[in-house]
């Protein structure tokens, strides 16, 4: 029977905060617009093994979408606590796969976790950690290029949400 093999490696990640002067509804509702949720049938054509179809499906998509959101916020009721936020998933499958075909551990990060908060003074603000920091670690040149253009895909999204 083989062990399992355990290793530990630190890496250093820049953590962007974008703040707004909206309201969090506002904030939220304009992201929305911006990033559409993702269409499920891309995966569903994938599934089919229709992988021609999905690439054009792909082509056309915005350069951004919303694969999920977590209303992160309720969760903070357990606690007695009301506040808003919400915990995104954004991404663009053919930018992830345009890593993941040179280092498979990029799935790990793709799509890219985003928070849209509300702190208790009102201030509302989008939290992420910078693509290129995370991405940076697989040490890879090709996933480099396609994660620089992601911190400003997604920079200059999140940015016209907030604005």
């Amino acid at each position: 029977m083989s062990k399992a093999t355990y290793s530990v490696r630190t890496i250093s990640v820049e953590h962007v905060t974008i703040k707004s002067a909206n309201l969090f509804e506002n904030v939220r509702a304009k992201l929305s617009s911006l990033a559409p949720r993702i269409d499920d049938g891309i995966f569903v054509l994938l599934r089919y093994g229709e992988s021609k179809r999905a690439l054009q499906e792909l082509e056309a998509c915005p350069a951004l979408s919303i694969f999920a959101q977590r209303d992160h916020g309720a969760l903070l009721a357990v606690a007695g606590l009301q506040r808003r936020s919400i915990q995104y998933d954004i991404g663009n499958p053919l930018t992830a796969s345009k890593m993941t075909r040179h280092q498979l551990s990029a799935g790990l990060y793709a799509p890219v976790r985003v928070l849209l908060r509300e702190d208790t003074d009102g201030q509302v603000a989008f939290e992420y950690d910078r693509p290129s920091f995370v991405f940076g670690q697989f040490g890879s040149d090709e996933v480099d290029e396609v994660a620089l253009q992601l911190d400003l895909n997604l920079r200059a999204l999140l940015e016209e949400a907030a604005s």
